[in-house]
């Protein structure tokens, strides 16, 4: 073999190997959008129908899995991010939007928000679905802070809810 032939063939391969290693996965998916609440949606670790209870509702896509993993309280969808027994391959978790509640203060069923990126009043008054204090998200930072100085509690992001406050009873 020549060494030009030589020198090719290992330029070639090294071609090859920067290639495979640079971008040979499939571009990452869009995240799926959420759905609706339908009369038929249930709360995981409840199993009752989601329409049945007041408060924001959560909804995770599992990577794999067409249907969301519905959550009559937003603690819940907390506690599955948490519980190591959960699912860790999540393509999408969202959380009704409570900048978009009417003025009664309901929570509208059609407006999500992306959960990492939502802020969370925690410590509060509010009372929600499952009957006990509950988290209220926002996607407005303004809309989150007034609501915590009406109603008491703080604002946190997604990854400063404390494990304790999501499992304490």
């Amino acid at each position: 073999m020549t060494l030009k032939r030589l020198a090719a063939m290992t330029a070639f391969s090294a071609i090859l190997l920067a290639l495979s290693a640079c971008g040979g996965d499939e571009p990452a998916a869009p995240p799926p959008t959420p759905q609706a609440v339908s009369a038929e949606a249930v709360g995981h670790y409840c199993g009752m129908m989601l329409l049945d209870h007041a408060g924001p509702k959560g909804q995770i896509f599992v990577k794999g899995r067409a249907a969301p993993v519905w959550f009559s309280s937003i603690k819940q969808v907390f506690a599955y991010t948490l519980l190591p027994e959960e699912p860790k391959g999540l393509a999408a978790i969202y959380v009704n939007d409570m900048a978009a509640a009417g003025p009664d203060g309901a929570a509208d069923l059609k407006a999500w928000v992306d959960a990492r990126q939502a802020f969370y009043v925690i410590n509060s008054s509010f009372i929600g679905g499952m009957g006990a204090e509950d988290a209220m998200p926002f996607s407005d930072q303004a809309r989150a802070q007034a609501f915590a100085q009406t109603h008491g509690g703080r604002v946190v992001r997604f990854a400063d809810v404390p494990e304790d406050y999501v499992f304490a009873q």
